[in-house]
């Protein structure tokens, strides 16, 4: 009953049980009445696979798909679907622009871990690209970390604040590298058994395609710095240039470790999992077939398919209904007829008429979708 005091649940509870509590209406047949039937026998009811998914080895989940689709509110309903069956559960949102924080009704802000109000074994945090202003007027101090990690620092003092700017301001792809900086973090919080689960919610195809490559490219790069790094040693002229014991090949190969462990992660159908979500238009499911492909060219195992704001059965249906099922139905087959989404489990969640924010609402959407 306490999840009712809350407005948004309380309607999606009553919009819930008028669905299953109406009878049907005996109405004159019309010409769209045989569409619509047609459009919904297409509407497979797919149970969302939640008890393999309990069973399974998985620990990790990462939620991607065209911007706009609700990943956000599929991840969230995912780990509270975990969280209530007394899992621990780490939820990160990985997106440039958060809305995590919006979705739980929470200020989650800082990067930090916090526990979400209200949901017991429930945390999150938000992470992401680095804010170059306030990067910058800390003088850098991304940049300098990373330095100071592999034994560089003394490399960032004589760039200065307005060469760490332009640095930060023109280096491609460093959003991925402080996200994949803070992934290290989250593996190693998992690997002290801390969570039990974590969801990643991250940015849309593009970005999530090169949070995968940059784990390579840094594993890579780290790996030719650390060699170059053991040949200049043998230089006195070039090892006393940056002071004694200024670089160390142990401290890069450390991190070259960790970032390797996390491209393995995300390459182990074992350890974790990808989950595609997109909606009911030709062109959503478009880009996640190209989506699917990319990713398994990366090697990054993807089993699941959601297609959100699936349009509920109804016992009437205006013009415009009709027409928007008719183009329903036209998107879902073509995932079945397509060769990169057709394997791939489906689960469907239904579009509600209000928007779902907040611990009690997350709870009740999460056991619709998640069964």
């Amino acid at each position: 009953m306490a999840a009712l005091l809350n407005p948004t649940a309380r309607r999606l509870t009553l919009a819930a049980c008028r669905r299953l509590s109406t009878p049907p209406a005996v109405e004159p047949l019309v010409a769209h009445r045989s569409t619509q039937a047609r459009c919904n026998s297409s509407l497979v009811e797919v149970n969302g696979g939640f008890g393999e998914m309990v069973a399974g080895t998985q620990r990790y989940y990462v939620l991607g798909g065209k911007g706009g689709v609700g990943t956000t509110s599929m991840a969230a309903s995912l780990a509270m679907k975990f969280a209530n069956r007394g899992e621990p559960t780490l939820i990160v949102s990985m997106h440039p622009a958060h809305s995590l924080g919006d979705t739980f009704e929470q200020d989650l802000s800082g990067g930090n871990i916090v526990p979400v109000n209200g949901v017991d074994s429930l945390f999150a945090a938000e992470i992401g690209h680095v804010n170059t202003k306030e990067e910058s007027s800390n003088g850098g101090s991304f940049i300098r970390n990373i330095l100071d990690k592999i034994g560089l620092g003394v490399l960032a003092d004589p760039l200065g604040k307005n060469k760490l700017h332009e640095m930060l301001m023109k280096t491609p792809g460093l959003g991925e590298a402080v996200a994949i900086s803070k992934l290290v973090q989250i593996v190693e919080l998992q690997e002290s058994n801390k969570f039990r689960r974590i969801v990643l919610d991250t940015p849309a195809t593009g970005h999530t395609l090169n949070l995968l490559s940059a784990t390579t490219l840094m594993e890579k790069l780290l790996g030719m710095a650390n060699k170059a790094v053991n040949m200049a040693s043998s230089f006195p002229a070039l090892k006393s240039a940056f002071g004694k014991d200024q670089i160390d090949p142990a401290k890069i190969e450390v991190l070259r470790k960790q970032i390797a462990r996390v491209h393995e992660l995300m390459q182990d159908p074992q350890s974790t999992e990808f989950i595609i979500v997109t909606i009911p238009t030709v062109m959503a499911i478009t880009e996640s077939s190209r989506f699917h492909a990319s990713l398994k060219k990366d090697g990054a195992p993807a089993t699941r398919l959601i297609v959100n704001q699936v349009l509920p059965p109804s016992t009437s249906d205006c013009r415009f209904c009709s027409t928007k099922r008719k183009e329903e139905a036209r998107a879902l087959n073509m995932i079945s007829n397509d060769r990169e989404l057709g394997g791939l489990e489906l689960i469907q969640a239904p579009l509600v008429d209000v928007e779902v924010r907040g611990a009690p609402a997350l709870r009740f959407f999460s056991d619709v979708v998640w069964k």
